[in-house]
């Protein structure tokens, strides 16, 4: 007995076309084996570049975070030094004040260089200008005539000169006004019933700035305005200071007090001098040392905060442990404490004027103290907190050694950069190298899905091939299936 099986079998060409046909559906990732190639590869590049990417990360914050922890460190600085320029030249913390008893008579202002004391004050006449008149015209705009102007003050002189375009009152008025030369006379124009006049003032009092006014063209086209009238003389001040005579041309009144300027307002009474008191201003002096503590404390909480930490949070600050901020506290600390010997009134100290350190670390003012050392002894405080070797001047050179040009700050700045950079370049290298890793992967993945969209389309094939009731055309090839094959036996 024989049988025979009779089937049918892909074709190589058929097999070629299936492959061809499964190439070309594969457009986009991973349609040939359903999976999400684009996460896939994602999540590997990520995991691949994860330990690097969070040190990077890292570094950049923490390199960050130092660049702003020492620029809020250099700003409280910043705000101490600004404190320091007052109190280290004791002439500007020793200010004075200068007082008037009858402030209708004089005012008084004093500088560093005064020294306290009481002054009787009289005043028979203040400084004025020399004010001229002419004799009236029919009115400002009346014809007076021609000619040249010689103005005179005080040694200085110009000449106007007048002709058609400007031959009236008002116009030489302006003419005295617009002259480039004047040497310090105002020209204005008075109406009255009688007509308008021509007046002319100095523009400066002293007995040594009479104005005068000459016609110098040999005529007497300007006698209208040449033949003037003197309504106030140009005349020095007169005053008397505990009985001594003074003159001044000027009422504001330098010099005659050492350190005080005076402004002559008008003439006392017969026999009525006021009073001048010149007295140490320690107002001045108490805002600015009130000013610099609280700078100073400012500088000590930034160090603390930046370089503490806080165990209720668990939180450290950005420079904690730090040596640079660490060191420049020691040394002010050291500088804050130091006691001068041979000081003038009992001042050798901060601690004489009422400034101590307290438990928290920052420092405490005694206002009252403060007050009653300044009242006491000025100058004492000025020389212990200024000069070659006070207190501000040495908190201003450790200041500058860190925060001036070369300094430690800048020379850290330049390092924290430098840090930046590189990590900078580093995250720049991570970024292509994951791109290549990226590449590959997706080019592996690629090649898989189009190897498994393949295969489906030859698994296709073969089951319509060998299963004809898995599609309509199948079933109606009845020779081409193993289902409707025939057997025969002999």
């Amino acid at each position: 007995m024989s049988s025979s099986v009779s089937s049918t079998t892909p074709s190589t060409s058929s097999a070629s076309t299936a492959a061809s046909a499964a190439n070309a559906l594969i457009t986009s990732t991973g349609i040939g084996s359903g999976l999400n190639i684009s996460g896939i590869v994602t999540a590997l590049t990520n995991a691949e570049g994860a330990p690097q990417q969070t040190q990077l990360t890292n570094q950049q914050d923490s390199l960050n975070a130092q660049v702003s922890a020492f620029g809020t460190f250099s700003s409280a600085l910043s705000t101490l030094q600004a404190t320091l320029s007052t109190l280290e030249t004791p002439s500007d913390l020793a200010g004075f004040t200068a007082t008037v008893g009858n402030s209708s008579v004089a005012s008084a202002t004093a500088d560093n260089t005064a020294v306290g004391g009481s002054y009787s004050l009289a005043v028979q006449n203040l400084a004025t200008t020399s004010i001229l008149t002419s004799q009236p015209v029919t009115n400002a705009s009346a014809q007076v005539g021609t000619g040249t102007l010689q103005l005179s003050v005080g040694g200085k002189s110009t000449s106007i000169s007048i002709d058609s375009s400007d031959n009236t009152l008002a116009g030489i008025a302006a003419a005295i006004n617009a002259a480039s030369g004047n040497p310090g006379v105002s020209a204005s124009i008075i109406t009255s019933t009688d007509g308008s006049r021509l007046v002319l003032s100095g523009t400066a009092t002293g007995a040594a700035n009479a104005v005068s006014v000459t016609e110098t063209d040999g005529s007497t086209g300007l006698a209208a305005i040449t033949n003037l009238t003197q309504t106030q003389a140009a005349q020095d001040a007169n005053f008397t200071i505990n009985g001594y005579a003074g003159t001044s041309a000027s009422n504001v009144v330098a010099g005659a007090i050492s350190g005080v300027t005076i402004n002559l307002i008008q003439p006392t009474a017969a026999n009525s001098p006021t009073t001048l008191t010149v007295a140490a201003d320690t107002s001045a002096a108490q805002t600015s040392i009130g000013t610099f503590v609280t700078a100073v404390n400012g500088v000590l909480a930034s160090i603390q905060s930046l370089t503490g930490y806080d165990a209720s949070t668990q939180t450290a600050g950005p420079l904690n442990g730090n040596a640079t901020l660490q060191s420049f506290q020691n040394q002010l600390e050291n500088i804050l404490d130091e006691f001068t010997t041979g000081g003038s009134g009992g001042i050798n100290s901060l601690a004489d004027l009422g400034i101590t350190a307290n438990a928290q670390g920052s420092l405490d003012s005694d206002t009252t103290t403060l007050s009653n050392a300044l009242s006491s002894n000025l100058t004492a405080v000025g020389n212990l907190l200024g000069g070659t070797n006070g207190i501000a001047t040495k908190i201003n050179s450790l200041v500058n050694s860190y925060t001036g040009p070369g300094g430690l700050i800048a020379t850290i700045n330049q390092g924290l950069q430098t840090g930046l950079t590189d990590v900078s370049q580093q995250q720049t290298q991570l970024n292509a190298e994951l791109a290549t890793y990226s590449a590959t992967l997706t080019a592996q993945y690629n090649a898989m899905d189009a190897a498994v969209a393949a295969l489906k389309q030859t698994q296709t094939y073969l089951t319509a091939e060998f299963n004809p009731s898995s599609s309509t055309s199948s079933s109606s090839s009845s020779n081409s299936s193993l289902s409707s094959g025939t057997l025969s036996t002999g």
